[in-house]
């Protein structure tokens, strides 16, 4: 493991730490078409996730996402996307059988 490797899986283990207590920065992405919010993170600082934004509207650019609202703050995101599509049926709860484990 390359040294560039060590601190990207240290600064990938504060943000996860960080995100534990609420401390962490998130990009937050707002579409209308789809009708999506995303979340992208966890950062250590808000100058990382500023910098990080571009690239990430860059690439709801490409798949023809519209109306593109795009915030950087603190926060603690219980799901990384949330859709509002009225195309899609509603998950389908799944029960596990407990023998076959």
């Amino acid at each position: 493991m390359t040294s560039k490797e060590n601190a990207t899986d240290l600064s990938s283990r504060f943000a996860e730490f960080y995100n534990r207590l609420g401390l962490a920065w998130w990009v937050e992405i707002q579409t209308s078409m789809p009708t999506c919010i995303y979340f992208f993170g966890p950062f250590i600082s808000q100058k990382e996730a500023e910098a990080a934004l571009p690239g990430y509207v860059e690439d709801l650019e490409t798949e023809q996402a519209q109306a593109i609202i795009a915030e950087v703050k603190r926060c603690k995101p219980n799901q990384l996307t949330v859709c509002d599509e009225p195309d899609i049926d509603p998950a389908i709860s799944v029960k596990i059988n407990p023998q076959l484990n």
